[in-house]
């Protein structure tokens, strides 16, 4: 053995370091960076079009935690003009692959999900009456 500790991660378990950074990828607007991302490299203005509704802080804050947990790249290039480009390195190549394979299987699920929620708004009253 070379003296390094061996650690298990239960993301179930409360004090888990695994737990924020599944929030990172989970999150509604990490998810969706990622899965654009899939495409390829984009800059900020470009991925903000394509993740539609995110605000630009949103954003920012969603990028900015998958960076510092090593799932995108943040290259900066200055040319003429700042050109800052993000795009995903070999883990969070791995995390977009399963997170588009998430978003497939609910794309291709919606039928049976709004039929679900219809019968049950048929059964269960609002919440906020």
């Amino acid at each position: 053995m070379s003296g390094e500790e061996t650690i298990e991660y239960d993301v179930f378990g409360r004090a888990c370091p695994s737990r924020p950074a599944l929030d990172h990828i989970t999150n509604r607007w990490g998810l969706l960076a990622l899965g654009a991302l899939a495409d390829g490299p984009m800059r900020f203005n470009a991925l903000a079009r394509r993740v539609d509704g995110v605000s630009q802080k949103m954003l920012a804050q969603a990028l900015q935690a998958l960076e510092r947990d090593g799932f995108v790249r943040r290259d900066v290039q200055t040319t003429n003009r700042l050109h800052v480009e993000y795009s995903l390195t070999d883990l969070g190549r791995e995390m977009a692959d399963k997170v588009l394979e998430l978003i497939g299987l609910l794309q291709d699920r919606m039928p049976q999900v709004l039929a679900a929620q219809e019968s049950f708004n048929k059964h269960v009253p609002p919440l906020d009456q």
